[in-house]
């Protein structure tokens, strides 16, 4: 079983930038795909970005090219740096790894975007 933890929410002014960190239990190479989902409040939970094995990135239309995800291999670990956040871009950020069609999620982090 694969075990996520998320850091780096907070409450952030339009605008601003956070980057999210996503740290796995094992190695990122044994996963075949990570990903960053969000839910907001009444909302379902919808895609962010995902990057596969190879690296290649798929992002959700209303944060291209504002959200970047990354995978650094050494330290187990995915990002999502977040640039010119908006009011709309608030909601619990939550982690995902899909390994031989299993899914796995993280406990989410809060990110607040202020007008």
């Amino acid at each position: 079983q694969v075990q996520l933890v998320e850091s780096g929410g907070g409450l952030v002014q339009a605008g601003g930038s956070l980057r999210l960190s996503c740290a796995a239990s094992e190695s990122i190479f044994e996963i075949d795909a990570m990903g960053w989902y969000r839910q907001a409040p009444g909302k379902q939970r919808e895609l962010v970005a995902t990057i596969s094995r190879g690296g290649r990135t798929n992002y959700a239309g209303s944060v291209k090219g504002r959200f970047t995800i990354s995978r650094d291999n050494a330290k187990n670990t995915v990002y999502l740096q977040m640039n010119s956040l908006k009011p709309e871009d608030t909601a619990v950020y939550y982690c995902k790894a899909d390994r031989r069609y299993i899914g796995y999620w993280g406990q989410g982090t809060q990110v607040t975007v202020s007008s």
